[in-house]
C-alpha cells in the first residue's frame, strides 16, 4: 500500500499532475446533492438566437462535415475581422491575424503554451478564473500576483510596479472581470499598457465578455490603445456572445508575429473547430447592432433583478459592470468563517448555491465575497431568492 505522504500515482505508475478540483465542480456536485437552485457556474438557461441555431443546423445537413482548415473557415474568420472594424475600429487582416479555436479555454492555453518560456514571468490579476494559473504552470511561467481589492477591483502604480520585473513576458488580463464583474476603466488600462511597453512585455486578454457590459458602458480592447496593436492577443467566446456556452467556439486576433507560435500550439491541441458551427458564429456576428444591443440589455435586467432581491434579504450587493455575475458580501449576516464555508452552508440549508470569490485567489484571499450568476430564467432567480428570503428569515 502506498504511504501517504508519497505523490501519488496513476495505474500506469506515474506521478498526477498536483490539480484541484475546481470549485464549480466541487459547488454542483453539492448542489446536485441537496437539489439546490445552482447559481454558481456562468451559462445561461436559455436556447440562443433561433435564427443562429437554423444556420448550424443547416450547415450540418447541406455544409461540408470533413476537417476545415486549421487557421478556422475563412467564412469565420473575415466575420471576426469585419466585427473587429466594426465594434473598435482595428484593421485586421484575416488571413494572417485571426484564429478560431475549440472555446476560449483552449485559445488560451495555446496563447500561453505558444509565448511562454520555462522561467518567464507572467503577471496575473487576482480574483482570476480558475484555469488561468495551472495553463501557465503547465507552460513553465512563473506566476506574479497582483491583488484586486473591493469594492472597485482596482490596481494602483505601486501594484504593478511590485509584479513586473526584466523577467516579464506578459500579463494576462480578463476584462470584463469574470469573478468580480468588473469592467477596466481607460485609465486603468492606460496605465496597464504603460507597463507592457516599459518592460517589452506582451499581453493575452480574455474579452468573452465583451458584449456584456452595462450602464452605458463600453468595453476598450488593450489593443486599440496607443502601442498595443502589437502586444495584444484578444480572445473571444462565441458561447457568451451568443448564450450558446455549449458550442465551445473562441477565436484569437493578434499580430502575425504573435499568432503564428499560438498557432503552432493550437494545431497539437483541438487542431480544428467544427465547421457548422463556425458557419454559423459567422453568421452570428453580422447581426444588427439591435441583438448586441438586446443582449446586454436583457442581462442588464436579470442583473438589477437579482442584484435587488440580494439586498431585500439583507446581502451587500458590489457593483456589477459586466458578464454574468454579481458579488455580494455576506459581512451584514455576522458569519465568521470562510466564504466556501457560507457557499455550503447555504447549499445544504438554503437551497441556493454560490461561488466563494476566494477561490478566485491564490494569496491574500478576502473572506466576505461570494458571487451569484444571474443569466437564468426570471422564475429561477425569483425561486433562489425566495429561499433565501426563507431561510435568513428563519434565523
Amino acid at each position: 500500500m502506498q504511504n501517504s505522504g508519497e505523490p501519488k500515482t496513476g495505474f500506469l505508475g506515474r506521478r498526477e499532475l498536483d490539480l484541484p478540483v475546481t470549485i464549480f465542480e466541487v459547488m454542483s456536485r453539492l448542489s446536485d446533492e441537496h437539489k439546490a437552485i445552482n447559481l454558481g457556474q456562468g451559462f445561461p438557461d436559455e436556447r440562443g438566437p433561433a435564427d443562429v441555431l437554423d444556420v448550424a443546423a443547416r450547415a450540418i445537413l447541406e455544409g461540408w462535415n470533413q476537417y476545415p482548415p486549421m487557421m478556422g473557415t475563412p467564412d469565420l474568420r473575415q466575420a471576426l475581422a469585419a466585427h473587429g472594424k466594426r465594434f473598435y475600429g482595428l484593421d485586421i487582416d484575416w488571413r494572417t491575424e485571426v484564429l478560431v479555436t475549440s472555446g476560449a479555454t483552449e485559445a488560451l492555453t495555446a496563447s500561453l503554451l505558444g509565448l511562454i518560456e520555462p522561467g518567464d514571468e507572467v503577471v496575473l490579476f487576482q480574483p482570476m478564473y480558475d484555469s488561468y494559473l495551472p495553463i501557465v504552470r503547465l507552460a513553465g511561467g512563473v506566476p506574479r500576483f497582483v491583488s484586486l481589492k473591493a469594492p472597485d477591483w482596482s490596481f494602483t502604480r505601486a501594484d504593478l510596479e511590485a509584479a513586473f520585473s526584466p523577467k516579464t513576458k506578459l500579463v494576462l488580463i480578463n476584462d470584463p472581470l469574470n469573478p468580480a464583474a468588473k469592467v477596466f476603466t481607460r485609465a486603468e488600462l492606460e496605465l496597464l499598457a504603460e507597463f507592457v511597453q516599459r518592460f517589452d512585455a506582451f499581453a493575452v486578454c480574455d474579452e468573452v465578455y465583451e458584449h456584456i457590459v452595462f450602464d452605458g458602458r463600453q468595453h476598450i480592447p488593450l489593443m486599440t490603445l496607443p502601442g498595443m496593436r502589437d502586444r495584444c492577443l484578444k480572445i473571444g467566446s462565441a458561447g457568451k456572445t451568443f448564450s450558446l456556452t455549449g458550442w465551445k467556439v473562441g477565436y484569437v486576433t493578434g499580430a502575425p508575429h504573435l499568432l503564428q507560435p499560438v498557432a503552432k500550439a493550437h494545431q497539437y491541441i483541438t487542431f480544428t473547430t467544427p465547421p457548422n458551427l463556425q458557419a454559423a458564429v459567422a453568421y452570428g456576428l453580422g447581426k444588427d447592432d439591435a441583438y448586441f444591443a438586446g443582449l446586454a440589455g436583457g442581462l442588464q435586467a436579470k442583473r438589477d433583478r437579482l442584484a435587488d432581491g440580494l439586498r431585500a434579504v439583507g446581502f451587500e450587493v458590489l457593483p456589477s459592470a459586466g458578464t454574468y455575475f454579481v458579488v455580494a458580501d455576506v459581512s451584514p449576516f455576522g458569519f465568521d468563517g470562510k466564504d466556501e464555508d457560507f457557499c455550503r452552508r447555504l447549499t445544504v440549508e438554503a437551497g441556493v448555491t454560490a461561488i466563494p470569490v476566494g477561490a478566485f485567489f491564490v494569496q491574500d484571499a478576502p473572506r466576505s465575497f461570494i458571487r451569484f450568476c444571474f443569466s437564468k430564467r426570471d422564475e429561477i432567480l425569483d425561486g433562489a431568492v425566495e429561499r433565501l428570503g426563507s431561510y435568513f428569515s428563519r434565523k
